[in-house]
């Protein structure tokens, strides 16, 4: 059976004020794990997360700041209340400026003690997403029991209600719309839009009419004025998918649009106030795209006010079976067919596989799964044809369409023997265009000229 949850830990190695407070917080109503040492506690911890600590600030071993440094690292999101009888204006700064929730010094008053437990309390559940009937819609689209994304989730929770500017990076397949909207759904915004657009699957040409909008006239072919999606997403929250792929020229106007906070559609003279939340994600690693040029390092630090690294399904691996479970009930429904559960083989299978597809290449290997099983248990088989015939996974069009322009511009340049003029003349583009699709996809010209004798 499993243990009633820990809603707070007390650490203190002076077991007459352990016992005190702990009479105190249970007959205010709540549960109380209590600990002598820094060490008991982080083994508290490991077993079972509390949702509020209270530890000593002088112990033998390890003493309260550290206990608090180990558990911030591993978990941002959880609550520490510091109390000691050694209290000074320095400690307290120190711990403040660490990131402690609360600092209280000894004797401390009961009436203030109780206020911070359930303020803390209060931003615990909030942080989890928990609401009064126990539930957490805001997350309803995750099915996990990771660490780690349970600490990512958590953390998420927390600063939805801002309107801190977001930055999600994750490997294609992980969910980063999704976490996207989970955000949205859990602010002040979530009754207005949620808009989300690919930066990486609109022509360079026709992305900047998209986001800031254009004046009738402005081009040919614009016959009428039209809405960007910053003014679609007023008062909402605006998602820049694969904001890796966008041309630097753009990333110009985007910064002063979130500087200014107003934009100026394509041929117009007056420039729009807009209310927006922006989210921004990708898959690159923009650290090395700012190195290489293709990247701007100013508007980077604008994005990245908060930064959340989705993990890989490979580094959550204790989520495929509850993952696969549940995609096989869903597809069953949809296809109408008769399947209940996997074979032991096939579910070894799924947990060892190497998914650099992640959840949506696994969502694709239970639905052929699924569709292809004759019995009521998906044989091993069949998860082992479906893997083989999608070791990259189903990849979403702009990983396709990237893939084939890489493609693309590595055979010109062999056809050319690395010629970036000639090869710029054959794809029909101007040189110093050709120039950035070489550098966004990391192709080196000199690479593809012969060797010399």
């Amino acid at each position: 059976m499993t243990p009633a949850p820990i809603q707070i830990l007390v650490v203190d190695d002076d077991p007459d004020l352990l016992k005190l407070l702990s009479i105190r917080l249970r007959s205010a109503g709540h549960q109380v794990a209590a600990v002598a040492s820094g060490e008991q506690a982080l083994a508290t911890v490991a077993a079972q997360k509390p949702q509020l600590v209270i530890t000593d600030l002088r112990m033998a071993g390890m003493d309260g700041l550290s206990l608090f440094d180990v558990l911030h690292q591993a978990d941002p999101a959880l609550p520490v209340i510091i109390l000691t009888a050694h209290g000074s204006i320095p400690d307290a700064v120190e711990a403040t400026r660490r990131g402690v929730f609360g600092f209280l010094t000894k004797p401390f008053d009961s009436k203030q003690l109780l206020q911070q437990v359930q303020a803390a309390l209060n931003l615990s559940a909030a942080s989890a997403g928990i609401t009064e009937d126990g539930g957490d819609p805001w997350r309803k689209d995750f099915i996990t029991r990771s660490p780690k994304m349970e600490n990512l989730l958590r953390q998420a929770r927390l600063v939805a209600p801002s309107d801190a500017t977001i930055f999600i990076h994750g490997e294609s397949g992980t969910g980063k719309e999704m976490l996207a909207k989970a955000i949205h759904r859990a602010s002040s915004r979530h009754n207005n839009p949620f808009i989300a657009v690919n930066c990486g699957a609109i022509p360079e040409a026709l992305l900047e009419s998209e986001l800031f909008g254009h004046t009738k006239g402005s081009f040919t072919g614009a016959i009428r004025d039209h809405k960007g999606l910053f003014q679609a997403a007023q008062n909402g929250t605006l998602l820049l998918d694969e904001i890796g792929d966008m041309p630097l020229s753009l990333q110009v106007k985007l910064l002063r649009a979130l500087q200014d906070r107003e934009v100026r559609p394509v041929g117009a003279t007056q420039s729009i106030p807009i209310d927006v939340r922006l989210i921004s994600a990708t898959h690159q690693n923009l650290t090395e795209a700012m190195k290489a040029g293709a990247f701007r390092e100013d508007l980077y630090y604008r994005l990245n006010v908060v930064s959340f690294d989705i993990p890989s399904l490979a580094e959550r691996r204790e989520d495929i079976p509850l993952l696969a479970a549940h995609f096989l009930q869903t597809l069953a429904e949809k296809y109408q067919r008769k399947v209940n559960g996997f074979a032991q083989e096939a579910m070894e299978l799924l947990v060892g596989a190497p998914w650099p597809g992640n959840v949506r290449q696994l969502q694709n290997v239970i639905e052929q799964g699924v569709v292809l099983c004759t019995g009521t248990l998906v044989p091993a088989s069949l998860i082992q044809k479906s893997l083989q015939e999608n070791v990259g996974g189903i990849v979403s069009f702009e990983d396709a369409r990237r893939h084939f322009e890489r493609d693309y511009l590595a055979q010109i340049l062999k056809v050319t023997n690395g010629n970036v003029t000639r090869a710029a003349r054959l794809a029909k583009r101007n040189r110093t265009e050709f120039y950035k699709l070489l550098q966004r996809h990391h192709l080196n010209p000199s690479l593809f000229k012969p060797e010399t004798q």
